[in-house]
């Protein structure tokens, strides 16, 4: 018969042999795609009206960057870049910090439910990523 740790060690191997294969057939699309975009690439830059209409929009892009860098240097856009930049770290250290509070509400409740000040009730949801071990 089998007990809960066999099953448990069994469902291990299973998943970890699903995160595997997934994993392979995730890198070999990426490869695939990459091969394709670069054929589709050289199809665009081949094509003697697109190559015509892309250099043009290129020198529009750059005359857009030059008034963009030249409205920048002004002190009033100065000011809100910087209160941007401002935001947008607090917004990210606040994420980080969240994420780590509803790990440990999960932990210590038991639910991956949370109701808001609003009175609605939220879902704590987790989204994995596979990454290579650095050293």
């Amino acid at each position: 018969m089998a007990t809960p740790k066999n099953i448990s060690a069994q469902n291990l191997i299973s998943i970890e042999s699903l995160i595997n294969s997934h994993d392979s057939r995730l890198q070999i699309l990426t490869k695939e795609s990459r091969s394709h975009q670069e054929m589709l690439n050289s199809l665009l830059d081949n094509d003697p009206e697109y190559s015509k209409i892309a250099k043009e929009a290129a020198k529009i892009t750059k005359l857009k960057s030059v008034a963009k860098s030249s409205v920048l240097q002004r002190p009033e856009a100065k000011s809100v870049a910087e209160k941007l930049q401002d935001n947008r770290a607090q917004i990210k250290e606040l994420k980080i910090a969240l994420s780590d509070y509803m790990s440990q509400y999960v932990a210590l409740s038991g639910s991956n439910q949370i109701e808001g000040p609003d009175g609605v009730l939220r879902q704590i949801i987790y989204t994995a990523k596979l990454v290579k071990k650095t050293e």
